[in-house]
């Protein structure tokens, strides 16, 4: 077997997956997005990257493992994209899909699609006007969270909750031409912020922890949040098991969060999880479990 990995080479998450196919026998090359190149030559196209010495073309590839969606131009993103949907019609196994990328790197998309699928999601709010926004802003009882559409690990969230501040920064966002995505803040307790990360393979948890901070409404463990082992009920698993169908992820870190009066909602989908904070509280070895998978394929 042969498997592409489509990332940063020097990331631990790329290296661990790397070293668990070796383990299993399995080739196993690592590529940047940015080295990627189509060749497009009568009736065939080859996609290739500049190392072509160390790697077979890469549509040769029987498994192909996304490991980041690195910021770009909007041209930059839709070209990895087109890559993308270039190497799984060639018959490459791309994990996860394009068309799932494509919807779980977008908060907005992500929601709308799951909240159709009769999921229960936070208020959410998206437009690019300040003024629209600032209207929403009270509607929501001036505690609002304000996310990029594209992001990740909490960069670049803020809480606000000061009409002042939020006619200041709205304003700051449309003039740099952002899309301004608004949710109700959903706090489930009053002295520590908590959420719940599973993280899901082929529609089944591999397992499941909680994200506490006790300093930041932000519970992600790259910032000050700490993380437990955490058994989740049936519940939070149909929740992210329906996600997943929605989005049309396999491998995926869904989060979900109750509100103060124990109502379960899904804040985000992640396509491309990491699993540092996860090995560490549940003690399972993420990589060894993908790389059963995609050998069991």
């Amino acid at each position: 077997m042969r498997m592409l990995l489509i990332g940063n080479p020097t990331s631990p998450y790329c290296s661990e997956i790397s070293a668990a196919a070796e383990k299993h026998r399995i080739r196993c090359d690592i590529v940047p997005f940015d080295q990627l190149a189509s060749h497009l030559k009568g009736n065939s196209e080859t996609i290739s990257t500049k190392h072509e010495e160390l790697l077979l073309p890469l549509n040769e590839y029987d498994v192909c493992l996304v490991r980041n969606m690195p910021g770009g131009s909007l041209e930059q993103v839709v070209f990895r994209m087109d890559l993308l949907w270039s190497l799984e019609s060639c018959g490459v196994t791309v994990i996860n899909p394009p068309k799932a990328i494509e919807c779980a790197v977008d908060k907005y998309l992500t929601l709308s699609r799951c909240r159709r699928a009769g999921l229960a999601v936070p208020e959410t709010y998206c437009c690019e006007s300040a003024e629209q926004a600032l209207a929403v802003f009270d509607d929501m009882n001036r505690d609002v969270i304000l996310k990029p559409l594209f992001g990740a690990e909490g960069r670049g969230i803020v809480r606000i909750t000061d009409p002042e501040t939020a006619r200041r920064v709205f304003n700051a966002w449309e003039q740099i031409g952002a899309v301004l995505y608004l949710q109700k803040f959903l706090c489930s307790d009053k002295a520590n912020q908590s959420d719940l990360r599973i993280l899901m393979l082929d529609g089944k948890p591999l397992g499941a922890i909680k994200r506490t901070s006790s300093v930041d409404f932000r519970t992600n463990c790259s910032l000050d949040g700490a993380a437990s082992l955490h058994y989740p009920s049936d519940a939070e698993i149909n929740l992210a098991q329906q996600a997943c169908l929605a989005t049309g992820t396999i491998f995926a870190g869904v989060d979900l969060i109750y509100d103060q009066d124990g109502h379960l909602y899904l804040l985000e989908v992640n396509a491309c999880p990491g699993w540092s904070a996860f090995r560490n509280a549940t003690g399972i070895d993420v990589p060894e479990k993908v790389v059963q998978w995609v050998k069991s394929m």
